[in-house]
């Protein structure tokens, strides 16, 4: 051990890599509350919490790599990413944990917190009107009725790792608990369209891909000015500006 390593910091929380440990610093608890609950109810593979004294949550690495991260190449093949929707699929199908998540909320609150966002990105500037109006209008195809499903919340394609074609760890349950199965499948392919058929190969059934498509303009438009405000770049190539403009 050389070195602490800084994967993710801004003013809500950070994560510290130190060896084969991750150390987890945030600010709620409740945050860590819900990622340990997740990990151990997700019929899939997570990582091992070593040790838990707040703020602090020490978790274990897992084997393997990432498929890839949003604005970079997805580096997995396509029975990666089979393999990766299969893991998906167990999770939805699994036991409904006893909370409500990210994927979960309302309808009705979504869209007008989607609406009063919309209306900041114009009017501070950070995105041309016509973007944000056609996106709102994909956006709409999300707001129905859902059966609720077991989901993580925030399952960006960096945050599932995989040996081979197997899937060896998904990391960051924060998110995580009831909530909409498709917004699952839209994060982990955000940025990574070209993918999506091989996901869904191995998650099987019927998908709505208009939905998927929504949830893509939903996330995007609801994370640009976060991003922007907390030291991120939304307007790098493959990222979520790129991402609204490939609905116009």
């Amino acid at each position: 051990m050389d070195e602490v390593q800084v994967v993710v910091a801004h003013s809500e929380r950070a994560t510290l890599r130190v060896g084969d440990v991750f150390l987890k610093v945030d600010a709620d608890q409740a945050r860590i509350d819900v990622e340990v609950e997740a990990m151990a109810l997700a019929p899939v593979p997570t990582p091992e919490v070593l040790w838990r004294k707040p703020p602090v949550l020490a978790i274990s690495t897992v084997p393997g790599a990432t498929l890839g991260r949003l604005g970079g190449p997805s580096t997995g093949s396509p029975a990666a990413g089979a393999a990766a929707g299969a893991a998906i699929r167990r999770l939805h199908d699994a036991p409904l944990p006893p909370r409500v998540g990210r994927a979960g909320r309302g309808v009705g609150e979504l869209a007008a917190d989607l609406d009063a966002e919309c209306a900041l990105l114009v009017a501070n500037e950070l995105l041309p009107a016509d973007l944000v109006t056609r996106n709102r209008q994909v956006a709409e195809a999300a707001f129905r009725p859902w059966t609720p499903a077991f989901t993580h919340g925030d399952l960006q394609i960096a945050h599932v790792f995989v040996d081979g074609d197997e899937v060896t760890g998904i990391i960051d349950w924060s998110e995580a608990g009831r909530g909409d199965a498709l917004y699952d499948l839209a994060t982990f392919t955000l940025g990574h369209e070209e993918h999506l058929g091989d996901v869904l190969v191995g998650y099987g059934g019927d998908v709505d891909l208009e939905v998927v498509r929504a949830w893509w303009a939903v996330r995007s438009l609801l994370g640009v000015r976060w991003l922007v405000e907390h030291g991120f770049d939304p307007f790098s190539p493959g990222c979520e500006v790129d991402v609204l403009r490939s609905r116009m």
